[in-house]
């Protein structure tokens, strides 16, 4: 590929100073390393209150991106022309070049920046919509998702996609998970329902990381699945990917895959990457940004880099959060193994104080794990889930999504809710120790979610 080299105006202090971007791959590591006085000092903006173990709905932005983020927005207050004429695009480029190494893509034109995941789904499914609407594909044809799916990319697929005549089918999941076979005997199953009457399997939407309950899909053998039963795309959506688990364009080898940046990646809100794998996509050509501007037809990356006047700065931050994770040892990729062996640890440490289980091998687990929660706790309708979360936040300063698992028909298991736990670099021992305790006094106490208001 050709190296890029492009100018671009970045603040230091007061003083604009011009740099060379060079499209080469980002260092992982880097000889300065961070303290953990340092890392609480960059997460000093948090509350001090609150137990917060619950990283993978928002994310977590650090101090000294924060301050790049607010130079950039301050460089665009200051002179929008300039900014917009002479940082913008350059600017966007750089940061999608350091996606593309770090993912390892072929093309920096197969990256887009876009809002979050939500938004690039809605890219694809909406050239789905059209393939169907449009004749492409026989209205009937299947699109195959996962039951676990999240609630908005579900909804997105029945607003362009079912509208536009395709058949949806789900992959029904069993929860708690025992084993990757599970999961890939149930992703066969719902292929051949999707095959039914000669149809074809037109696109799987396949999550790598399930939101709620969370799990880690084997995506690999799922994608290759997809491929020898000949459907025609694949979509990953990885909200939780990069920064939790590994994420290698060659190696997983799906036709779409879309991450937040700002869940684990450490970007403030809000800003996520479209990956669309330009070899082997069918009328790429048709991938557009829901919001059209006068780029539009300039390529899905030129359509997504200006959507009308806003605030760019956090697609433009990603070099200053390469640095702040390059403070750490083994980069990325110490973070992410540290994450996971401690969430596990924390999970381990929870059960086994209420005497419950983890709802998937720690295999199957990132930088978040399901725990059991005492049955005891009455967990028995997902308002009771949220209203207990929200009892956790006002009373005890704890925030951690609590899930509703309903007991199948004949079923008998005492354990109707998890916690989703998650783990960061600001997070500390205590946080799960606070977690644990206040659970423990609920259940001495004879507390039941029937005591809460609804």
């Amino acid at each position: 590929m050709a190296n890029h080299n492009h100018k671009v105006h970045t603040l230091n202090g007061d003083r604009c100073n011009s740099t060379t971007i060079v499209t080469k791959k980002p260092k992982l590591s880097s000889p300065i390393h961070i303290t953990d006085s340092e890392i609480q000092s960059e997460f000093s903006h948090h509350d001090p209150d609150v137990a917060r173990i619950n990283n993978g709905s928002f994310g977590s932005c650090p101090q000294s991106v924060i301050s790049a983020q607010r130079s950039l927005q301050l460089l665009f207050l200051r002179q929008p022309d300039e900014f917009y004429f002479n940082h913008l695009k350059p600017g966007i480029l750089r940061s999608r070049s350091i996606v593309k190494s770090l993912i390892n893509a072929d093309h920096v034109d197969e990256v887009s920046l876009v809002d979050n995941a939500t938004t690039a789904a809605a890219i694809v499914l909406q050239k789905i919509a059209r393939d169907f609407s449009e004749g492409r594909f026989n209205k009937g044809d299947g699109v195959v998702m996962l039951h676990y799916a999240y609630g908005s990319v579900k909804k997105s697929v029945e607003a362009y996609v079912k509208r536009a005549g395709g058949h949806v089918i789900e992959v029904q999941l069993p929860f708690p998970v025992k084993s990757r076979e599970e999961i890939v005997t149930e992703f066969r199953k719902a292929l051949e329902r999707g095959k039914e009457n000669g149809r074809k399997v037109r696109l799987a939407v396949i999550d790598h990381v399930t939101s709620m309950p969370s799990v880690v899909i084997p995506v690999k053998d799922l994608v290759k699945i997809c491929r020898e039963e000949f459907v025609d795309q694949v979509f990953v959506d990885a909200a939780h990917g990069i920064g939790c688990v590994d994420v290698d364009m060659k190696e997983i080898g799906a036709d779409f895959y879309t991450s937040n940046l700002h869940k684990w990646f450490f970007c403030p809100a809000s800003v996520a990457f479209l990956y669309c794998r330009k070899w082997s996509n069918k009328g790429d050509d048709d991938l557009h940004h829901p919001v059209v501007s006068y780029e539009y037809g300039n390529g899905l990356a030129m359509e997504s880099a200006w959507i009308g006047n806003r605030d760019y700065s956090a697609q433009l931050v990603v070099p200053s959060v390469l640095e702040f994770i390059n403070r750490f040892p083994g980069g990325i990729e110490e973070i992410k193994k540290r994450n996971h062996e401690r969430v596990v640890d924390m999970g381990e440490m929870l059960v086994k104080a209420w005497g419950t289980h983890l709802g998937c091998p720690p295999e199957m687990c990132g930088s978040m794990i399901m725990v059991g929660l005492p049955a005891c706790l009455g967990i028995l309708s997902e308002s009771d889930a949220l209203n207990l979360r929200t009892h956790l936040r006002d009373k005890f300063g704890i925030e951690v999504p609590i899930y509703f698992r309903d007991p199948k028909d004949g079923e008998v298991s005492p354990i109707t809710g998890y916690a989703r736990i998650s783990y960061q670099v600001y997070n500390k021992v205590e946080d799960y120790y606070k977690f644990r305790d206040k659970i423990k006094e609920l259940v001495s106490d004879g507390f039941t979610c029937a005591c809460l208001p609804p």
